[in-house]
């Protein structure tokens, strides 16, 4: 085997999630899977797509129509790539892979933020890359100083960014979005900004792809698993220059010739009739959030309120645990699931992550439960 393959490890979020099979009765707050069905213009799209037998190959960069719908609708947005700049995946996380595997030559370094995302990582050390952390402020917003350290010190080729986050749900401000413009500019470094949450904000949006001026350098990745709670339809995208989209479409077209048809016509329907359906969701999502933080306040548990997202990090470091034990406990004493901090990086220790992706009467149940476990401790 690849020795860099047989050092990494299952995701943590996916290991947690098989424990909560083998304990009956258990409530699972682990998966981003949004408990919405696809809209039913969609639903119908895609249909309609294997009726007219849509069902070839695409283009390799994806269909055009759906390219130029995604430039349309990321100028609502405040970012400019037109339908030539835009390549579909095969959900955000072919994605990644294509724009890592095509970036990383051996030992890179590559400034990856902890907590986050554990694919981020993964993917890197399996490439060859070198990973170097970047640590958050307190409330797990960009701490831009420890960012600029970090590039000072070392020879560092890559940013990756990821707002809103998985696992904090974090958001990006306009100050730090400027300081970050400002950092790109100074320095001769490739930015990939993952933003598969953007639709799932809470506030106001920004991002560096907003900035024409570093342009050049930025990979904007994002997708409609989770705006359209499509996960198991798989389609995603990234977007860049032209100069960055020649070297990346030979990997993607390599690795999986283009994202499924069918799933494409859908996703394009999404954009055209769905973005109501969206707006739903994210107020529906609003009201759980808000009922979690209240629980959570009122249990003890500290945490910070989340601007984005569907999940919340909140702190279990003064039960003296760490968050495997403390996870692994919750579920077998609590009959609750949630997946330790430890999975999301070395800096994620000492927090939880729990996704409210549930009903108002499955979470109302499972901070019950919560409530009446820490009372044990």
């Amino acid at each position: 085997m690849n020795k860099r393959v047989k050092n990494v490890q299952i995701s943590g979020i996916r290991r947690f999630y098989e424990k909560v099979q083998k304990v009956e009765g258990a409530i699972s707050l682990t998966l981003g899977q949004p408990d919405f069905n696809v809209p039913e213009n969609i639903k119908k799209s895609m249909i309609k797509a294997i009726e007219e037998n849509k069902t070839t190959y695409t283009s390799n960069a994806g269909i055009e129509e759906l390219r130029e719908e995604i430039s349309k609708y990321l100028r609502t947005c405040s970012i400019n790539y037109n339908k030539d700049e835009i390549c579909i995946t095969v959900g955000g996380s072919e994605g990644l892979y294509v724009i890592l595997s095509a970036l990383i030559n051996e030992e890179d370094k590559i400034l990856i933020p902890s907590p986050a995302y554990p694919a981020y990582e993964s993917i890197s050390n399996i490439l060859g890359g070198t990973v170097v952390n970047y640590s958050l402020n307190e409330d797990f917003t960009l701490n831009i100083n420890e960012i600029k350290k970090k590039i000072d010190e070392q020879n560092i080729k890559y940013l990756l960014l990821s707002f809103p986050s998985n696992p904090t749900g974090a958001i990006l401000s306009k100050e730090q979005r400027d300081d970050l413009i400002s950092l790109i500019k100074e320095n001769d470094i490739i930015v990939i900004t993952d933003e598969m949450y953007s639709a799932i904000i809470f506030d106001e949006y920004y991002s560096v792809a907003q900035s024409e001026e570093v342009k050049e350098k930025i990979i904007y990745v994002s997708g409609f698993s989770k705006i359209f709670s499509m996960t198991g339809l798989r389609v995603g995208y990234f977007a860049c220059s032209n100069k960055l989209m020649k070297e990346l479409i030979k990997v993607h077209q390599y690795a999986v010739s283009c994202a499924t048809s069918i799933s494409q016509w859908g996703a394009l329907e999404g954009l055209k009739s769905c973005l109501g359906d969206v707006e739903k969701m994210k107020n529906t999502f609003e009201k759980r959030k808000n009922y979690c933080i209240k629980r959570l306040n009122e249990i003890g548990i500290d945490v910070v309120d989340p601007k984005g997202a569907f999940y919340i990090f909140p702190s279990i470091k003064k039960f003296n645990m760490s968050s495997e034990e403390f996870c692994t406990r919750l579920l077998k004493e609590g009959k609750v699931a949630c997946v330790p901090g430890s999975a999301f990086g070395d800096f994620g220790e000492g927090y939880m992550r729990i996704s409210y992706c549930y009903s108002g009467d499955i979470l109302t149940e499972a901070f019950n439960r919560l409530e009446n476990f820490i009372k044990t401790l």
